[in-house]
């Protein structure tokens, strides 16, 4: 079962790299507390995941890099070759050497039809090349231009190549006080879209992984490289496979390994407004929650806090909402890791922020000729607005 891996944009390029870096050396690291013979499978299994047949000894990525400049691919490209460990198939790139700036609506309207057929065939021979397609993580950016509404318009084609298919989506959160004028009305065109067509979307917020690579990492001057790193280190624990404890590695039976209900029903909510959204939230509540535990006493592990029903919507029960997988075999140089991918109220309030920044925008009609000119209509913002309000008021309703 293989993962084929699109990054897109400056953002999805940067990332990707570092988390097929995180993975390769994961997999070749030191097999720590676990037997040889789990270590094998353990190998065997990532490599099969994500990354395809050698070319000279070397493991190809299972990757898509897309991008409107050639910088940053050829760039990642290099990188890749230079480790000598790992590298990307020359075949799997596309790029354009024209752009428009950090407009949303251009790469959705203009690059993504305009180049619709090159970008699907790169994707298609990847596919091709795995005996058994489990999904795509698209890697890409929210607040970004061209590479957010591209990444928009390729993951609905690949919902509609592809349906079958797990099509799973990790975007990075802008930072609270980003750099583009218009990042909030390309995060909810964003978010709308993917919500419509994709089947999870795993979150970064830029401003918590800046805090860990301050507070937690010492780091006196914080690069994108800092950040990506981290990104990638917490990506890797959650996609590397676990132990089954029948003498081989799998990741359960979701394609990409996480097993979670996505969204919340939408049905019988209040009237939408401002007055459920503005109801303060006092606790975290979830829909689900997946603890990853990795390492020396890692069986051992109490997780009961996990099952407290406190912690759960009234509606759903601890045993359906809550589950935890465990493998000795470390992950990189960390005798013990832990990791929790979580479906809970976390992101209602930087969601409501976004939405209502782009609202004052909208209502003063700022910046809109810049989307229009490219055929992104006031209803496309409406249907938009009206879409995550929903989303809002279902999360603070659990």
């Amino acid at each position: 079962m293989s993962i084929v891996t699109v990054q897109l944009g400056q953002c999805g390029n940067q990332i990707g790299f570092e988390v097929f870096d995180a993975l390769f050396n994961d997999s070749h690291c030191p097999r720590g507390l676990c037997s040889k013979k789990e270590n094998e499978a353990y190998q065997a299994s990532c490599k099969e995941r994500f990354f395809s047949e050698e070319e000279n000894g070397v493991p190809l990525a299972r990757a898509v890099l897309v991008d409107m400049e050639p910088k940053v691919i050829n760039q990642t490209l290099s990188k890749a070759a230079r480790s000598g460990r790992w590298k990307y198939g020359q075949h799997s790139c596309f790029c354009q050497k024209q752009g428009s700036g950090n407009n949303w609506a251009y790469g959705y309207s203009v690059h993504g039809p305009r180049h619709e057929e090159s970008i699907m065939n790169l994707i298609r021979k990847e596919v091709e090349k795995c005996d058994s397609l489990s999904g795509f993580f698209i890697i890409m950016s929210m607040a970004g231009g061209t590479g957010s509404g591209l990444g928009a318009f390729v993951t609905q084609n690949l919902q509609d190549q592809y349906s079958s298919a797990l099509k799973m989506n990790q975007i990075i959160w802008p930072y609270g006080t980003g750099e583009v004028i218009v990042q909030n009305y390309n995060s909810i065109l964003t978010l709308s879209h993917l919500y419509r067509s994709s089947d999870a979307l795993l979150v970064h917020e830029n401003d918590a992984v800046h805090k860990i690579c301050a507070k937690l990492m010492n780091i006196k001057q914080i690069s994108f490289c800092d950040i990506n790193q981290v990104l990638a280190h917490q990506l890797g624990s959650v996609f590397q496979p676990t132990y089954s404890g029948e003498g081989s590695f799998h990741y359960r039976r979701n394609p990409l390994g996480i097993d979670w209900q996505v969204r919340p029903p939408l049905s019988g909510l209040p009237p939408l407004g401002k007055m459920s959204v503005n109801r303060e939230i006092h606790f975290n509540t979830s829909i689900a929650n997946l603890v990853i535990l990795r390492g020396k006493d890692a069986h051992s592990a109490d997780v009961g806090a996990f099952k407290d029903p406190a912690l759960y919507t009234s509606w759903l029960e601890p045993v359906h909402a809550f589950n935890v997988w465990k493998t000795q075999r470390a992950f990189r140089k960390y005798e013990r890791s832990a990791a929790l991918v979580s479906n809970s109220q976390s992101l209602v309030k930087p969601l409501d922020r976004i939405v209502g920044k782009a609202w004052n925008m909208f209502a003063s009609r700022a910046y809109l000729h810049q989307y229009t000119k490219f055929g992104i209509e006031e209803e496309d913002f409406l249907d938009s607005f009206t879409l995550l309000e929903q989303v809002i008021a279902s999360y603070c309703n659990l």
